[in-house]
């Protein structure tokens, strides 16, 4: 038994270890070997109209269908090449009538590899990823997934979007979406796209992985603990594991932010990042707008009691003096989010509060003049405030998506006021439903099953990142720790934290990493990453910095090129 596990932790069965195979497998030695036939493959032409049925899924559904297929001719050149490839769409029924498809789209390149790769999505979905680009904070000057020869797909997780996006909550209103946006959907998609690779090429990959961030991350989470042996490896940045903890955190936020002069303008959150900065950035040895000792900045600074170029930055009196300083207000709804929230209700998860982000040092939407600028906006502060019953679009992202989640998901009411939704004390009947939608919107944290099959987990964070808790992914780390003991999680896992960097984007560092490489190399070679490096290509391009296994961070060792990975060191105290 333990040759054979083996073995399927390979991709390879004892009865399928080539077109020659023994009749008769697991019974008399003495059998001749036969030749068994190849598998019947399909073309690209042929893909299109081919029925999926409800036994190729793992979970229930009412089967499948390729809805359209096309040869994508190769374009492109370096980094950025496409390869020659089929691009298939295709569609997956639900058992409820009322419930939206689950949309998906794999590409099947001329040059497969013999491994797949899933893509995670970000906010609630409700499109389908770019299955043909890069995967979250992926290498630049590296291959993309799609032209290394991996076969790629991803879904819309089970609904399609209005013109909210990703923020668009209406799925809540229906519960199979909602178990299929809380995980199902990746399942299903997973097996409708494992029936059309092996369809296409004659066989299964040898190696699949899943890659995401932000609910791509979770994604990526649940996917290796819910199916462990469905995956070889994952990667997930800022994951939000415990989605449903990290709303209701949102709510408490949202609501600060929605008091009278609470909310900070432009001016002010670049004031805000000023002071942070002016007390912090030299901590790590180097005085070059980033901190790296995240952990003693918290420790030290106090935006109440705070300089910002030789003046205090709280407002005198604490009232709203314009732009060069912060309103006690203000300062009371930044210290709302960066100390977290505890709940006064049991959820079904077993949470009972969220940490809180590093918003000392945070860029919180402070340069829209740029369309990076802008999208950093977007998924921070916004550029209006929250304003109830009626939230803004273009309010902060986690009000708008917090707003959505509580009207749809929580009350079922489009017309409910989500203000009116106590996130520490709600009332007993929504009390009763979070704590129901807690159980599929999180990522458990027992991935034993992930590890036992010789699975392989990258996680990485920015220490910038409000939107998702960087402190909510060291606490994941953490309870691995304490459930496996560290010889056993470094056996497998990896987890990084990049200073600078926040949700997705970023002008001070923005980060990017060969994690596929690393993890290919992990899985296949058993070689465990070392000495890996994080490239920024928008704060100052081509500078890098050293991946330091959690909790250490970069400190500069003096005298070396600050541009440089190898004028740190990854320090622990």
């Amino acid at each position: 038994m333990k040759i054979a596990n083996g073995l399927k932790g390979l991709g390879i069965t004892l009865c399928g270890l080539s077109a020659v195979a023994l009749v008769g497998c697991g019974g008399d030695s003495d059998h001749d070997y036969v030749e068994q036939p190849q598998p019947q493959t399909l073309n690209c032409e042929q893909l299109a109209g081919l029925a999926i049925p409800a036994d190729a899924f793992a979970l229930a559904t009412s089967g499948g269908e390729v809805t359209a297929s096309s040869v994508v001719a190769a374009s492109g050149s370096g980094a950025a090449a496409l390869p020659e490839h089929c691009l298939v769409e295709g569609r997956i029924a639900p058992v409820d009538p009322a419930a939206p498809d689950i949309l998906f789209k794999v590409a099947l390149p001329a040059d497969w590899n013999k491994k797949a790769l899933m893509f995670g999505g970000g906010g609630f979905n409700g499109s389908i990823p770019n299955i043909t680009g890069n995967i979250a904070q992926g290498a630049v000057d590296q291959p993309l997934p799609v032209a290394r020869g991996y076969a790629t797909f991803a879904s819309d997780s089970g609904h399609q979007a209005n013109d909210y996006g990703s923020q668009d909550g209406r799925w809540g209103l229906n519960d199979e979406a909602v178990n299929n946006f809380a995980g199902d959907a990746l399942k299903k998609t997973r097996d409708a796209s494992m029936f059309i690779i092996k369809k296409r090429y004659g066989g299964a990959p040898a190696h699949s992985y899943f890659a995401g961030g932000s609910t791509g991350g979770r994604e990526a989470l649940t996917s290796i603990q819910r199916w462990p042996g469905d995956w070889d490896g994952a990667i997930a940045w800022y994951p939000a594991w415990n989605d449903a903890e990290a709303l209701l955190a949102g709510q408490h936020y949202s609501r600060a932010l929605s008091q009278p002069g609470a909310y900070p303008s432009f001016a002010k959150r670049q004031l805000l990042l000023d002071a942070a900065l002016e007390a912090c950035d030299e901590l790590d040895g180097l005085a070059d707008e980033l901190i790296n000792d995240q952990r003693q900045c918290n420790a030290i600074f106090d935006p109440s009691t705070a300089m910002v170029n030789g003046n205090p930055l709280r407002c005198p009196g604490g009232g709203d003096d314009g732009d060069s300083c912060l309103s006690d207000a203000q300062i009371n709804a930044l210290k709302t989010m960066d100390q977290g929230v505890t709940f006064n209700f049991p959820l079904a998860s077993g949470e009972t509060g969220y940490p809180g982000s590093n918003v000392w040092g945070a860029d919180l939407g402070i340069d829209t003049s740029t369309p990076l600028g802008n999208t950093i906006t977007f998924l921070n502060f916004g550029y209006t405030a929250p304003v109830f019953p009626n939230m803004p679009q273009y309010a902060p992202y986690l009000s708008v998506l917090v707003d959505q989640w509580v009207r749809y998901s929580v009350a079922r009411d489009a017309s409910f006021n989500s203000y009116n939704l106590d996130p520490i004390n709600p009332a007993p009947q929504y009390a009763q439903r979070i704590s129901d939608l807690s159980v599929g919107l999180n990522a458990g944290t027992n991935i034993s099953g992930f590890e036992a099959r010789g699975g392989k987990l990258l996680l990485a964070h920015g220490m910038s990142d409000v939107l998702v808790s960087t402190r909510a992914t060291e606490m994941y780390y953490g309870r691995l720790l304490n459930q496996m003991g560290a010889e056993k999680v470094d056996s497998f896992v990896r987890f990084y934290e990049v200073a600078g960097f926040g949700h997705a984007a970023s002008l001070s560092f923005n980060a990017t990493w060969d994690s596929l490489t690393a993890l290919e190399d992990w899985v296949e070679q058993g070689t465990a990453p070392e000495n890996q490096i994080t490239t920024d290509t928008v704060g100052e391009p081509g500078r890098t910095r050293p991946l330091c296994d959690y909790p250490a961070w970069p400190r500069y060792i003096g005298g070396g090129d600050p541009m440089e990975a190898a004028s740190f060191e990854c320090a622990r105290e």
